[in-house]
């Protein structure tokens, strides 16, 4: 699948290091949320949520090569150490991650079991994703990996959401400018036209339930302890964040799909 092939490096990682966070066997314990259960189905062709569906995703094919499709480009990759530093503009500071030791971590090591999570929910609802079997294009390159896996729920949607429900919780006075971050986030997925819309909503869903339940983890809340007392100590240095990213940023937040 497109969402395992992109978080590859971090699962890899996780499973050749031991981390601060979590080791392979305690992220496996984790028991997330079972989407499977508490997502709502995928829209059927009949139903009005769908026909939104078709009409985002005609609308976005219109941005190919501008300013927000770039954007997207760059939000396809989950690289963790690529996704923090996704959020420097929200978080009002430049995200180094050679100096997030325990935040690129902890990202690392809930790879495999969002992956996992994820997976066994679109294998459960088996929906296709918005461009198969059209000539529309797509903002990242087609392969057997992405053809022919399925869209619901987004999982690049869910490890964004979580990443920024994560920051916002070490960065509270930043939450409104994080979560607005995440939220576009995701929708770089359907102005990549790789999912649905209603794909990239089950996703907030999806990184939500998974940050509830990770919040009653005691390695979780031990490992978030390390993560704020980084981000603080880069807080004070004062680097600012690029002026030019930060403003595509803020004209994405604009855009409605």
């Amino acid at each position: 699948m497109r969402f395992r092939n992109a978080i590859f490096y971090a699962v890899s990682f996780s499973l050749a290091h031991s981390l601060f966070g979590y080791t392979t066997a305690q992220a496996q314990q984790l028991n997330l949320p079972d989407g499977r259960a508490f997502l709502p189905p995928p829209p059927q062709a009949e139903e009005p949520a769908q026909q939104a569906d078709l009409r985002a995703f005609e609308k976005t094919r219109g941005l190919k090569d501008k300013a927000r499709w770039k954007l997207a480009q760059n939000d396809a990759n989950l690289n963790p150490s690529h996704v923090i530093k996704d959020f420097s503009c929200a978080v009002g500071f430049n995200l180094d991650p050679a100096k997030l030791p325990a935040m690129v971590n902890l990202l690392t090591s809930l790879a495999q079991p969002v992956e996992q999570d994820v997976s066994n929910e679109k294998d459960f609802w088996k929906r296709r994703r918005p461009f198969v079997g059209t000539n529309k294009d797509i903002c990242t390159a087609h392969s057997d990996g992405l053809d022919k896996s399925y869209a619901y729920p987004s999982g690049h949607t869910t490890w964004g959401w979580l990443t920024a429900s994560i920051l916002a919780s070490a960065l509270p006075d930043r939450a409104t400018q994080i979560m607005q971050r995440g939220r576009i986030f995701g929708e770089s997925r359907i102005v990549c036209g790789v999912h649905w819309k209603s794909d990239v909503q089950a996703g907030y869903m999806n990184g939500s339930a998974m940050f509830a339940a990770l919040q009653e983890q005691p390695a979780f809340t031990e490992q978030m302890t390390k993560v704020r007392q980084e981000l603080l100590a880069l807080r004070d240095a004062k680097t600012a964040p690029d002026a030019k990213t930060c403003a595509v940023e803020q004209q994405a937040a604009q855009d409605a799909f």
